[in-house]
């Protein structure tokens, strides 16, 4: 029996459409076209990748960061009628248009944010790619999805591997969740060697191919930090319901541990396609074609714990988590801010934790943030670390 012969079609909005997991999403809507409709896109500032992806995909709207590019782009594409929008401005337009039900929201940063409240304030769906959103405005997101009754379905494969694994299973029972983490490219360096690492290196990720900015966070840990405080809202759990597993083979993408000593984990090779698919599927699961593991030459898939004493960007995580309110939104602030002074050559990797440290200890936490607390907070540590360089 074919389930799909049930499946209604989804209309999408894809924000971050020529990152990695934008480009992805769109060859799961080629491959299905009678399943999927792209309404929008939004990207950054790769214009020419968006007017392929346009012309390919036929949507109502299209978005990037920076009027210029749009400019360019709306003289490219003035034989369509696809109308060209920009910046922050073009973003909440084109989610808050009606002829949608899903925004799948693959943006990265803090960016990310504003887009999924008004998706949400106006009944759509998300499929979920960008943490940050939980990060600084978890409390606010999980509420607003509860007076809207929309759904929130994650696509970083941890946290789509502990929603597939919690299928069928009360919430009450679960224990604890393991995420896994690669450990990235310095696992089992000490401080002294990490003192000395370059942009190359820190770019050089054993198993993942992504993004610049990710890519260092998943070098500091941040990345998992940032998951850490995801899971936390995400599947309303108590911090020390969470712990860190470094599994370097990226085979085992995490795990839930019930009250009954149990175990469930979602096991795959490291690649983003099937948490897309199943985020935009759910809740079936469709046969594809993609890579299976090869248990013939799995020989081992070892653990072992984070050492936060080299990667301190883990525990201050759990202490912004700890804390909670804005102090989440302060520590993905201040990282996002060390990141692009890291990526421009004007700090150290070990200066990333630092300033991290440096600005939550200075914050004055508010609790139960608003959206307009959340995006003031956020401005005013990023003005604040570069006026200290």
């Amino acid at each position: 029996m074919d389930l799909r012969r049930q499946y209604k079609r989804k209309n999408l909005i894809l924000l971050g459409s020529t990152g990695s997991i934008g480009t992805q999403t769109l060859s799961m809507v080629e491959r299905w076209p009678d399943r999927f409709k792209i309404t929008a896109l939004a990207a950054g500032s790769n214009g020419n990748l968006l007017e392929e992806q346009a012309r390919k995909f036929k949507p109502h709207y299209v978005s990037l960061a920076q009027e210029k590019g749009a400019r360019e782009l709306r003289a490219k594409l003035r034989d369509t009628d696809i109308k060209v929008l920009y910046g922050h401005q073009g973003l909440l337009e084109i989610v808050s248009s009606p002829d949608a039900d899903w925004v799948v929201n693959a943006l990265v940063g803090f960016d990310g944010l504003a887009p999924t409240v008004t998706a949400m304030e106006e009944g759509k769906n998300i499929a979920l790619a960008n943490k940050e959103t939980l990060v600084a405005g978890g409390e606010l997101i999980m509420n607003l999805a509860e007076k809207k009754g929309v759904s929130i379905v994650p696509i970083d494969s941890e946290h789509s591997a502990i929603f597939q694994c919690l299928q069928g299973e009360k919430r009450e029972e679960v224990s604890k969740i393991l995420l896994t983490a690669s450990g990235g490219p310095f696992r089992g360096c000490t401080l002294e060697e990490l003192s000395k690492v370059t942009l190359a290196q820190a770019l050089l990720h054993p198993n993942w191919v992504m993004g610049r900015k990710i890519t260092i966070d998943s070098a500091t840990l941040m990345n998992k930090g940032l998951e850490v405080l995801e899971a936390q809202v995400l599947f309303n759990l108590d911090l020390e319901q969470i712990q860190v597993l470094v599994h370097p083979q990226s085979i085992i993408h995490s795990m839930v541990e019930f009250v009954d000593g149990s175990v469930k984990a979602q096991l795959g090779v490291p690649d983003m396609g099937v948490p897309i698919q199943y985020a935009l599927t759910y809740p079936e699961r469709w046969a594809n074609s993609m890579e299976r593991i090869d248990w013939r030459k799995m020989d081992k898939m070892t653990f072992e714990m984070p050492d936060k004493k080299a990667f301190p960007c883990l525990g201050l995580a759990f202490e912004a988590g700890k804390i909670g309110g804005t102090m989440p939104a302060v520590m993905n602030a201040a990282n996002e801010a060390a990141v692009n002074f890291f990526l421009e050559g004007r700090i150290t990797f070990l200066d990333i934790p630092r300033i991290i440290e440096e600005t939550m200890h200075k914050h004055k936490v508010i609790l139960s943030p608003s959206l307009s607390d959340i995006i003031r907070v956020d401005k005013e540590v990023r003005e604040q670390i570069i006026r200290s360089k």
